[in-house]
C-alpha cells in the first residue's frame, strides 16, 4: 500500500512538522489551482472576443473572412495560433529548467491567450448556450475528479502508462478519421477521449501533489506551480472538447 503522502515529505524533509507540510502542499496546490483557472478564463474570454457569431467579438475581423455568400472561414493566424500553442507546450517542457518563474508564468499566459485564438472556432459548429452548459458540466466534473486525485490514499501511478498509450490511439485514430471520415470512430474517439482525460485529471493532480517538496527554493516550487498548471489546464481543455463533441448542439 502507498505511504500517505504526507508522511513521505516529512520523512523526506526531516525538518518540517506535519503542520507546516500541510500548509505548505495546501499552499503550492492553491497556487497550481489559481494559475491554471486564470489560463482558462483568459482563454475564454479572448476566445469569446475573437468569435465571429458573438456580439462581444470586437478582435473576429483579424481572424475570420466574411465569404461573399456569408460564411465565414478562419484566416491564416487561427491556424498559425493553433500551430504556435503545440510549440509553446514544448518549449516550456524541455526549457523550464533554464526560464526563470516569471519568463515561465509569461509563456504560459501567452500560450492561454492563442489556445483562445483557434479555440474561437468552437463557436462556428456548436450553439452559444451549448458551450456554455458543456463548459460548466466540465468543471464540475474536472473539480471532482482534481478533488479524488488530491485526495484519494490510493497510488494513481499505475494508470499513467495506460492513460497515455489511450491518448497516443485516440490521437492516431483522429488523424486517421480525418481522411475516413466515420461518425462511427468520431463518436468512439469522443467517449474514449472523455474517460482518457478523466483519468489523466485525477493522476495528473496526485503527480503534481506528490511533486511538492517543503524544501523547494521560491523559484523552482514557482516554475513547478506553472507546469502543474499547464499540466491540468490541457487536462480541463481537452476534456471540455470531448464534451463538447458528444453533447454539444450544432448550429
Amino acid at each position: 500500500m502507498a505511504l500517505d503522502y504526507n508522511t513521505r515529505f516529512a520523512a523526506r524533509t526531516g525538518t518540517a512538522t506535519q503542520a507546516e507540510i500541510d500548509q505548505g502542499l495546501r499552499a503550492y496546490m492553491l497556487k497550481v489551482y489559481n494559475y491554471m483557472a486564470s489560463g482558462v478564463a483568459l482563454t475564454g474570454i479572448i476566445a469569446l472576443l475573437s468569435s465571429p457569431t458573438s456580439s462581444f467579438g470586437v478582435l473576429a475581423p483579424m481572424f475570420y473572412q466574411m465569404g461573399a455568400d456569408g460564411s465565414v472561414q478562419p484566416s491564416m493566424l487561427v491556424w498559425i495560433s493553433m500551430f504556435a500553442t503545440l510549440g509553446i507546450v514544448f518549449f516550456l517542457s524541455f526549457r523550464i529548467n533554464k526560464m526563470s518563474a516569471a519568463a515561465a508564468q509569461g509563456t504560459f499566459w501567452a500560450y492561454a491567450a492563442l489556445n483562445g485564438i483557434w479555440l474561437s472556432t468552437i463557436f462556428l459548429t456548436y450553439t452559444d448556450a451549448s458551450i456554455v452548459r458543456v463548459f460548466f458540466i466540465s468543471a464540475g466534473a474536472f473539480a471532482g475528479l482534481s478533488l479524488f486525485g488530491y485526495t484519494t490514499k490510493k497510488d494513481l501511478s499505475g494508470l499513467g502508462t495506460f492513460l497515455i498509450m489511450g491518448l497516443i490511439g485516440i490521437l492516431i485514430a483522429s488523424v486517421v478519421n480525418i481522411f475516413l471520415g466515420s461518425p462511427m470512430i468520431y463518436f468512439i474517439v469522443s467517449v474514449a477521449g472523455v474517460l482518457i482525460f478523466a483519468g489523466l485529471t485525477a493522476y495528473d493532480t496526485q503527480k503534481i501533489k506528490d511533486m511538492y517538496f517543503e524544501g523547494d527554493h521560491s523559484e523552482i516550487a514557482a516554475k513547478k506551480s506553472v507546469m502543474g498548471a499547464l499540466t491540468l489546464y490541457l487536462d480541463f481543455i481537452n476534456l471540455f472538447i470531448m464534451l463538447l463533441r458528444l453533447f454539444g448542439e450544432r448550429r
